[in-house]
């Protein structure tokens, strides 16, 4: 979700673009949500087949451009902590407002805390093939996708069984493994949505060192405009959308 920076002198607008188009993507998408599951309670929406792929690209394109964003940033650490402090208020106001539709750990939360891990190991991540990196980073994201799901496989396609176990202490929904009875409307841990984040950091390496950064200095007009304020975008976003279907709906 950060802003794309300048590098020695350049900025690469087309990120800001690809961005703002990522946002307008989710805007839709949750705005369908609201007026499906919050206003019309058809929870069944959710697992359409075109839903459930629409939001997976959603998801990953987003962060996919938040690790790209990643090499850009400066004063990381005091970013990170706007970015998870942000994070934390939604789920204190979704936990208010709408219980039935609390956020934990959503995707604020991941890219904030992805944001803190990439940056201790930044010196260290760079000086790695960035192909390499993003490729054993996709490649772990796939293997771990079911974890959440208390499985490990090749994206849904369950190989091994993960013991309960493993699943007994609540706060390691953190890192993908969330007790019986957890629940959040919007949740990304750390394993394996972050190694998505990785993978973004590492291809945009693999762009500098090809010299390929050159495509990325004209963005659409606007749309490289509004990729500046993505966060504050997405804060404000919700609460306009429920206003806009409480106006066309009336009460929930």
């Amino acid at each position: 979700m950060e802003r794309a920076g300048a590098l020695r002198g350049k900025r690469y607008r087309l990120i800001d673009t690809l961005r703002a188009l990522a946002l307008l993507n989710m805007l839709v998408f949750h705005f369908l949500y609201d007026v499906f599951v919050v206003y019309g309670g058809d929870f069944s929406w959710t697992l359409h087949p075109a839903v459930v792929a629409w939001e997976r690209y959603i998801c990953v394109s987003f962060l996919l451009i938040a690790g790209v964003s990643l090499y850009f940033s400066r004063h990381v650490l005091r970013r990170a902590l706007i970015v998870n402090a942000c994070g934390l208020l939604i789920t204190l106001v979704t936990a208010v407002a709408i219980p039935g539709q609390i956020v934990i750990f959503g995707i604020l939360n991941c890219i904030g805390c992805s944001m803190l891990l990439i940056g201790a190991l930044r010196r260290r991540l760079v000086k790695l093939d960035p192909f390499a990196g993003a490729g054993v980073s996709l490649l772990l994201y796939a293997v771990l996708y079911g974890l959440p799901y208390r499985y490990l496989g090749f994206f849904g396609v369950p190989l091994l069984q993960l013991p309960e176990a493993l699943y007994q202490f609540p706060p390691l929904c953190v890192l993908g493994l969330p007790a019986e009875g957890f629940f959040s409307s919007d949740y990304f841990p750390l394993l394996p949505w972050s190694l998505l984040i990785f993978c973004g950091f590492f291809l945009w390496q693999g762009v500098l060192r090809m010299g390929a950064d050159r495509f990325f200095l004209r963005g659409v007009p606007v749309l490289d405009q509004i990729g500046k304020y993505t966060l504050w975008i997405y804060l404000a976003h919700q609460p306009v959308l429920m206003g806009v279907c409480f106006l066309l709906f009336g009460g929930a």
